[in-house]
């Protein structure tokens, strides 16, 4: 592929169009984010978050943490981070960081419902270029996320950057199944099943089909773990979720 070209789905479209593209998908499906995954993953996405945030160790109760959770607008992982931080009796600030200001909205209504909006702050700004300071977060989450960009190697360098040392880098998106005739049944579903449940439920099948797309166009779960440890993360491992369905990979600074 030509270096001023960058894969949207299986298309292949020019770098600098990307990131408008991506951000016009969300904007159209803001509303109904959670309702898209729990299309794309039959609902387990739900019980993927949870292990995501089980990495999150409070372990200091008189410490004050700080995380960011990218490409997080609506909320879904922020919220579960919250809850734990109070459950645990622990101040935790938590910066939902998301390119899409419709998004944003969405998760600073579901904060008001769930009395969380004073854990949360709310800010929109591009993942490859993080308005935030050196070394400012103790956790960084991104779920779903970090197959959109359109430059994968600069988000996790970013990432690097705001994360304090020691920091631990943790992110959940959808894999590789590692059983053949899963895989099978699997491709079967997305690439058939979900557009055209997104055509007939929401009128939106190309969205939906982009998301599938995007889904098989991204590295293979060693392959992401190496370009984790490329940007300088230590300690790089992941764990299988639903047969490779998705996976979490994580990383310290």
């Amino acid at each position: 592929m030509r270096e001023d070209k960058t894969h949207f789905g299986f298309k292949q479209v020019d770098r600098e169009e990307k990131a408008g593209l991506v951000k016009e998908i969300f904007s159209g499906v803001a509303k109904k984010y959670d309702l898209m995954n729990d299309l794309m993953s039959g609902g387990i996405h739900r019980l993927w978050k949870n292990k995501m945030v089980e990495q999150i160790n409070f372990s200091d109760a008189t410490k004050s943490y700080t995380t960011i959770d990218l490409a997080g607008g609506t909320g879904d992982v922020a919220f579960r981070i919250a809850k734990k931080a109070r459950l645990k009796n622990v101040n935790c600030k938590i910066d939902v960081v998301d390119i899409n200001q419709e998004m944003l909205d969405v998760g600073k209504d579901r904060a008001v419902d769930l009395n969380l909006f004073s854990d949360l702050n709310f800010t929109c700004c591009d993942g490859e270029k993080l308005c935030f300071e050196d070394e400012s977060f103790d956790f960084f989450t991104i779920a779903f996320g970090i197959r959109n960009f359109t430059n994968i190697d600069l988000a996790l360098a970013e990432a690097y950057r705001v994360l304090k040392p020691g920091g631990k880098f943790l992110c959940l998106e959808f894999s590789k199944v590692n059983d053949y005739f899963l895989q099978k049944i699997y491709d079967a579903y997305s690439f058939k099943v979900i557009p055209k449940i997104g055509e007939v439920i929401l009128k939106d099948r190309a969205s939906y089909q982009y998301l599938v797309e995007s889904i098989r166009k991204f590295p293979t779960q060693d392959e992401f773990k190496k370009m984790i440890e490329t940007a300088g993360f230590k300690n790089v491992s992941y764990q299988n979720l639903s047969f490779g369905a998705a996976a979490i990979h994580v990383g310290i600074k």
